[in-house]
């Protein structure tokens, strides 16, 4: 079977400020592409919102999938399993924990590898959704990052 390979990247234009995110995702031929931006939020919270939204994407669960993203925050996250250990302690002073929850759920219903790349390294799949993510937040019409203002008001 052929894994899905998915590449990820987010931004924000001020961290906090506008902000985007984008994903490719491959699997044999096929390609689909996402991205989406936000008012206010931060680099952090897209780079980990364009791996969600991509895997909520797969369209049945036990998928091989390996992830690639320039993000630290997210990748050492996972592979150190720290995340595993915020749960375990109920995200207590951790950020973003809305995401992570939704991140856990959809994350345990797939067989994920994870692999950082090198940002702005002439990786033409990470320049690719680096210019989805910006893209995303540089247009019109932006959504409301509701748990960031949230958190912030």
């Amino acid at each position: 079977m052929a894994r899905v390979q998915i590449y990820t990247d987010g931004g924000a234009s001020g961290n906090p400020g506008p902000g985007g995110y984008g994903a490719l995702m491959m699997y044999g031929e096929h390609r689909k592409e996402l991205s989406g931006g936000f008012r206010l939020t931060t680099n952090n919270r897209m780079e980990l919102l364009a791996v969600i939204t991509a895997l909520e994407a797969l369209n049945k669960p036990g998928m091989e999938v390996d992830v690639f993203s320039d993000s630290k925050y997210v990748v050492d996250a996972v592979q150190k399993r720290w995340v595993m250990n915020w749960e375990k302690k109920g995200y207590l002073n951790k950020k973003n924990p809305d995401l992570w929850k939704r991140f856990l759920v959809v994350y345990r219903q797939h067989k994920v590898i994870f692999h950082w790349v090198k940002g702005h390294a002439g990786n033409p799949y990470n320049e690719h959704v680096d210019q989805l993510a910006v893209g995303a937040y540089q247009k019109g019409s932006l959504l409301i990052d509701a748990a960031y203002e949230a958190s912030t008001a």
